[in-house]
């Protein structure tokens, strides 16, 4: 059973679409000064560019180290808009002696800047110079992970069906641009001011609405409740009692627990792309954010290789039977969980993601039927070794 603080976390489960002819939702996210102090993690994040409160949200995620415990807490600093108040202050953490701390950045719009005094106090990266991320950005990543090297994560556990319960390295849960985003939420008021989703919040905003990052890392534990899978979860600083999953925990237990093979950024990771083209400083850059080997290959043909040798088998002997009646986490994509993972796996395989059909000349092995919306509505499964 998950924690009802993890639960509340993936109950609404955005998912950011770019639709063709739509504007780019460019967003500048300005970092507050010295942001990985207990003073920054409580000051609000201020966004131009995109809108909060409508449908291009940023997060912002962080993780606190303990060496005294070897253990890991979770915080989640608050963004508004510009020349906007929070809904409620933001609670300001309690952080342990000689804390190391890494904050973590997605959004639902179609890119993400960082900006700021604070961006160089907190150790933080867009991407290269001239060639950001994407809607992925990171601040002092590589020492807070050096620093909670060992940090055990607990065991996966098995599903329903008795096998392996999955991570965001699993090749069944990655996409075309696996380890962006964070597990944060918000919530909304109904006059458009953001808090932090804490229990107090709820109570005092009743009704107010729940905003989240569209993420692997939120999918996967969407996933975990059907599966009776459990995440690896970390005490919540600003709501004290509850219990939250991360994208520096999905990453550790990924790191230590994902069988072979375990699916790494690869070159063609849309979001270590210069112009277009792979580039391994850039990907190696990404990688070293998100706790992974920067010396691993990063083959995207080897990469495309395991997404249809591993992903269609899994989706039809175990996946199809728990998810076929789950309710969507995006109904625009979508009718159900496992039809919309069936529509996520062919677009990443496709022209528009990996490109996996051209590198290994065949055709996905998932495909699926859609309605008159687009939305899917079946799902043909049709397993290959390749």
């Amino acid at each position: 059973m998950m924690p009802a603080a993890v639960v509340t976390a993936v109950s609404i489960l955005v998912l950011a679409m770019t639709l063709p002819g739509t504007q780019a939702q460019n967003c500048v996210l300005t970092v507050p000064a010295n942001p990985l102090t207990a003073k920054g993690l409580a000051t609000p994040y201020t966004m131009t560019g995109c809108d909060q409160a409508a449908d291009t949200p940023s997060f912002v995620e962080a993780a606190v180290y303990d060496p005294a415990t070897n253990s890991i807490s979770i915080y989640h600093p608050l963004v508004i808009n510009q020349g906007t108040q929070p809904a409620a202050a933001p609670v300001v953490p309690k952080l342990p002696a000689n804390a190391v701390v890494g904050i973590w950045f997605g959004t639902n719009g179609d890119t993400l800047t960082l900006t700021g005094a604070g961006v160089g106090a907190g150790k933080c990266v867009n991407g290269l110079q001239g060639s950001i991320f994407g809607q992925f950005a990171y601040c002092n990543a590589p020492a807070f992970f050096a620093a909670a090297k060992n940090v055990k994560a607990p065991a996966l556990g098995t599903d329903r069906n008795g096998k392996t319960c999955p991570t965001t390295r699993d090749f069944t849960v990655v996409d075309m641009d696996q380890s962006d985003n964070v597990d944060t939420t918000y919530l909304v008021t109904a006059n458009g001011q953001i808090a932090q989703n804490t229990a107090a919040n709820r109570q005092k905003f009743a009704g107010a609405k729940v905003i989240s990052n569209g993420s692997d890392n939120a999918l996967l534990e969407y996933m975990d409740m059907f599966l009776q899978c459990s995440p690896f979860t970390g005490n919540n600083l600003e709501d004290p009692g509850a219990a939250t999953p991360a994208l520096a925990l999905n990453e550790i237990q990924a790191a230590q627990k994902q069988g072979s093979p375990a699916a790494i950024v690869p070159d063609g990771h849309a979001m270590a792309l210069v112009n277009g083209n792979p580039n391994t400083q850039k990907r190696n850059l990404y990688r070293v954010g998100v706790n992974q080997s920067p010396n691993a290959p990063g083959s995207t043909t080897q990469y495309c290789k395991n997404l249809a040798n591993i992903a269609p088998t899994r989706f039809r002997d175990d996946y199809q039977q728990f998810f076929t009646n789950a309710a969507s986490p995006d109904p625009a994509t979508g009718n159900q969980l496992f039809n919309f993972l069936c529509a996520r796996y062919q677009g990443a395989f496709g022209a528009d993601g990996l490109n996996c059909e051209g590198l290994l000349g065949i055709k996905s092995p998932v495909t699926v039927s859609v309605d008159n919306n687009g939305v899917a509505t079946g799902c043909s499964i049709n397993p290959v070794q390749v």
